[in-house]
């Protein structure tokens, strides 16, 4: 089976999904290419340069329109022999709604990855056209089914995973003195919370340290609220291989995300034994992380419980010993890439065997974006009120 997944090689959550999926599936007789869209030319990341070769990418200012660059993408599935394709909701709007498009020998799976009602707007647009659904977490499986009416029968939790073999070959830096803290990830408060780090620092003991990983929109405020000084590093974007020698070289992975959805960074850290701190999102990082076990949460935006963590943790190393014996433990059992590919497997081997209904392709010359993959109301709220509306819901008892 020869599959492109929309995605565009960048230093982010997706494309390492992708990386790690495409390793995994090999085994399975699935080929797995990237497909994407190119908003600016010009060479992709350094640190990715290689990854060129295992997919296609079109520059969107060489078409007229929208219409002839969905028309050049069908060619691209029909004429190369792709037997389907995984689309990556709100990854990129023209390529989550070409799904509706495409002929029906085409095999159309969606991935959603995060909670946001904006994502489960573009999925239930797409969704008819959509022959199987994967949610990286339980939470976006139970909102689409409970709350979006989605069959039940034709959605399944993968959720992201890495490879152990990356990180075997890191020993862990011992210290018994000033807690190293990592941050990894996008720099955007609206998701990752990041301007709440300031005072999680500030509340934490004097000798931890912060080393900030990412590149993002906020990260501007962040360093004009965070100055240099020697208990904090700002290290920029870095490339997948510098991940697990970056874990290795902290104690905590302190994750304060307003929302997420099977964030790979987490899984990275704990496969380091770097222990998380994170936010307790109800069926995302619970899903991940076991309380008290092999990570500690708390109450999105609760930043004093947050630092209060790290100082039970700073005065108790032997406890931080264990949660990362404990994290490691985790993903071994439960988060690798082998178990991953063969869940994808199975679906897509059930899937190819019994396509389910779907409605009928639209045709591209009535091309135009529904609903849901337009900007809805939420669009146009201050950020401020958004991210206070997405804390009093994630605090609601359930």
């Amino acid at each position: 089976m020869k599959l492109a997944y929309f995605v565009l090689p960048h230093l982010g959550g997706t494309y390492t999904v992708f990386r790690q999926l495409r390793r995994g599936l090999a085994p399975y007789d699935v080929d797995l290419r990237w497909l994407g869209l190119r908003h600016e030319a010009g060479a992709f990341d350094p640190a990715l340069a290689e990854e060129a070769a295992l997919g296609t990418s079109l520059d969107m200012a060489s078409f007229p329109d929208e219409r002839e660059m969905v028309r050049r993408l069908a060619d691209i599935l029909l004429a190369e022999g792709f037997d389907g394709v995984v689309v990556n909701v709100l990854s990129d709007r023209v390529q989550t709604n070409i799904v509706r498009y495409l002929p029906p020998e085409i095999l159309r799976f969606m991935v959603v990855h995060t909670i946001t009602p904006g994502t489960y707007a573009a999925a239930c647009a797409i969704a008819p056209h959509v022959h199987a659904t994967i949610c990286v977490c339980r939470r976006a499986r139970d909102d689409l089914v409970e709350r979006h009416g989605f069959p039940a029968g034709r959605i399944h939790v993968i959720p992201n995973a890495v490879s152990l073999d990356d990180f075997q070959r890191e020993e862990r830096a011992a210290r018994t003195e000033g807690l190293r803290l990592l941050f990894l990830g996008r720099i955007d408060d609206s998701s990752k919370g990041v301007l709440w780090l300031p005072e999680i620092l500030a509340r934490a003991p004097d000798t931890a340290t912060l080393t900030v990983v990412g590149h993002g929109p906020d990260l501007p405020r962040l360093q004009a609220v965070l100055p240099a000084s020697p208990r904090i590093t700002f290290l920029g974007a870095v490339g997948p291989r510098a991940v697990p020698a970056l874990m290795a070289r902290h104690d905590i992975f302190l994750m304060p995300s307003r929302y997420e959805g099977s964030p790979m960074a987490l899984v990275e850290a704990m496969a380091g034994g770097c222990v998380p701190v994170a936010s307790a999102l109800r069926g995302v990082t619970d899903m991940v992380v076991d309380d008290g076990f092999d990570g500690l949460l708390f109450p999105v935006g609760d930043r004093k419980k947050a630092a209060d963590l790290l100082c039970a943790l700073d005065g108790d190393r032997s406890r931080l010993s264990r949660l990362s014996a404990a994290a490691r433990a985790k993903v071994a059992g439960s988060f690798t890439v082998a178990r991953m590919a063969m869940r994808y497997a199975e679906v897509l081997r059930r899937t190819a065997a019994n396509p389910p209904p779907t409605a009928p392709a639209l045709p591209i010359e009535a091309w135009s974006l529904p609903q849901g993959l337009r900007p809805g109301l939420r669009t146009y709220l201050p950020r401020p009120v958004k991210n206070w509306l997405r804390l009093v819901l994630e605090r609601l008892p359930v």
